[in-house]
């Protein structure tokens, strides 16, 4: 494959593509054992098969497992096949997004890659952040072109969250009531939660999961107005791909989670960006970004993986920044024929 293509994303997109959805499926076993570190193993062995025959010089920038030392493709794990002239691509993912609701059975679970050709000064086009959370505001295409227009808008992480609201109907047309506002249900996102009650706003809380919820304001399928709240710094960079190829907008900030982190932050170098307001596009750079996601339990972006007799029913979107193209695929998997191929096995194995 030639790297220098001017549009390599069309042939690599399909592979990634098909990476979330044998993640998806071999995930389904798992779905309401209460086995989320089972469940996230049995992801991550099927996208690696899959990366294993991509013809790519593929690097994990932003990885799985840093919060609950879970099975997971870690920072700086290459993937492909590292042929000499291949792509150098810069790889962010989560296998499973929401690994607890794969656990307990419940929604709101996917499968999703971002990938982005590596930019020419050699930097890695997704923005690893050294931080286990960031606050984070997503929102719409018409509220962020409303906030390119006009900058005074209360279009900020750091506003009340009333302000953003008002603004939000105003430009959207709705009543405050009619605002529907996505928060992560975590102690730490009490207080915003409480302050979007007493607006009278429409609150819809989500126990995990929150790339899936901070892509839904984007959605035109979706009827989420706004996600707010504390979520996971790799989930934002993932969001942020997402975002570049639909045409919403986020913030995100880091959020350390004690004194302890703050320290370890400045230490490291990253004092002077912990009050920094970092956009989609600088989570997210270049034009040369694709965003493959598939569902696992149904989400506000998705429907999960649907067995019927023997055909296996997977619902994905596959998006491009430089574009804008956005694909939702159906697809349909006969499961007496399908295998999938495993990292662990070294072949294909038939479900």
């Amino acid at each position: 494959m030639d790297s220098t293509s001017p549009d390599i994303e069309r042939y690599l997109e399909l592979d990634f593509l098909r990476a979330t959805e044998m993640a998806a499926l071999n995930t389904l076993q798992w779905l309401g054992k209460g086995r989320k570190e089972d469940a996230d193993a049995a992801a991550c062995d099927a996208i690696r098969g899959m990366f294993d025959l991509m013809d790519i010089c593929g690097e994990v920038v932003i990885g799985e497992g840093i919060k609950d030392e879970a099975p997971g493709l870690f920072i700086g794990e290459k993937i492909g096949t590292w042929r000499e002239g291949s792509p150098r691509i810069d790889v962010a993912l989560d296998p499973i997004d929401g690994t607890t609701n794969v656990a307990k059975g419940m929604g709101n679970s996917i499968s999703c890659v971002a990938a982005a050709l590596r930019q020419e000064n050699g930097e890695p086009a997704l923005q690893d952040i050294p931080a286990f959370y960031m606050k984070k505001l997503a929102y719409p295409l018409a509220v962020r072109a409303a906030w390119m227009r006009d900058k005074s808008l209360p279009i900020d992480i750091d506003a009340p969250i009333g302000e953003v609201i008002e603004v939000t109907a105003r430009i959207l047309g709705k009543e405050v009531r009619d605002v529907v506002v996505c928060v992560l249900d975590r102690p730490r996102n009490a207080e915003l939660i409480e302050d979007i009650r007493r607006k009278g706003a429409a609150l819809r809380m989500i126990v995990d999961g929150d790339i899936a919820a901070a892509l839904a304001p984007a959605m035109l399928t979706s009827n989420i107005d706004l996600y707010a709240g504390i979520g996971g710094a790799p989930e934002a960079v993932l969001s942020a791909a997402g975002l570049r190829c639909l045409g919403g907008g986020m913030r995100a900030k880091i959020w350390p989670r004690d004194e302890a982190e703050r320290q370890s932050l400045i230490a490291r170098g990253w004092g002077d960006k912990l009050d920094y307001q970092y956009m989609s596009r600088d989570l997210a750079r270049g034009e040369r970004i694709v965003f493959a996601a598939t569902g696992i339990s149904t989400s506000p972006l998705l429907r999960g993986v649907e067995v019927r007799g023997s055909t296996a029913f997977t619902h994905s979107v596959l998006m491009r920044a430089r574009t804008g193209t956005v694909r939702f695929i159906e697809t349909q998997h006969n499961l007496q024929r399908k295998t999938i191929r495993l990292r662990s096995a070294q072949r294909e194995i038939k479900i």
